[in-house]
């Protein structure tokens, strides 16, 4: 990653590690369409409650190679023999409760994708088809939860998926360019605005 130093942020990207900062500056608030990479932030966002996102983000490829590459097919296929070697790997975060959510969450998005054909299509119906452009000023600004976060954990929670809250929900739609929460003065702001 090339890093831009002069460029304002949003305050929560810096002074993390080069990383998040990367984060912050390519992937969070890009609009995404595709069903996998939705599927691979419903499984990171769940294993985030309770945690930071820096926990998360820097064991993604711990995550990768211990779920399948999020192949949402072989998930739903683990048996109780891979979920305790999932539970010793110190690779991911390792709370049993999250691990069997993923698994069954896997399950639920595969339901989901045969009875609508996209997930991601369906992530979209709850903003209209399009990202919800937001204009803070200030970090304290943003909120946790949204009518829209509210509705979608609403509906996910009645198909069977699991760690999907309203603020967890948010932050998926945060980080998948559902709504564009970069700060007016962060650099990325109008460049996500033009992805819309």
């Amino acid at each position: 990653m090339t890093r831009k130093p002069a460029l304002r942020r949003c305050p929560w990207s810096e002074g993390v590690s080069d990383a998040y900062l990367a984060y912050h500056d390519e992937e969070w608030g890009v609009p995404v369409h595709d069903d996998a990479k939705q599927f691979e932030f419903l499984i990171l966002e769940g294993a985030q409650a309770g945690l930071s996102w820096a926990t998360v983000l820097h064991k993604r490829e711990g995550y990768r190679r211990a779920f399948a590459g999020f192949d949402a097919e072989r998930i739903a296929r683990f048996d109780a023999r891979k979920l305790a070697a999932l539970r010793r790997d110190p690779g991911i975060i390792r709370n049993r409760l999250k691990i069997e959510a993923a698994v069954s969450n896997a399950r639920a998005y595969l339901a989901l994708r045969e009875e609508l054909g996209s997930f991601s299509d369906y992530l979209w119906r709850f903003v209209d088809g399009r990202p919800k452009q937001n204009r803070w000023r200030r970090q304290s600004q943003v909120p946790a939860t949204s009518p829209e976060s509210d509705a979608l954990s609403k509906d996910l929670k009645k198909r069977g998926f699991k760690f999907v809250g309203s603020t967890i929900m948010y932050a998926h739609m945060q980080a998948t360019g559902l709504v564009n929460d970069h700060l007016v003065d962060c650099y990325r702001h109008a460049e996500c605005a033009a992805m819309a």
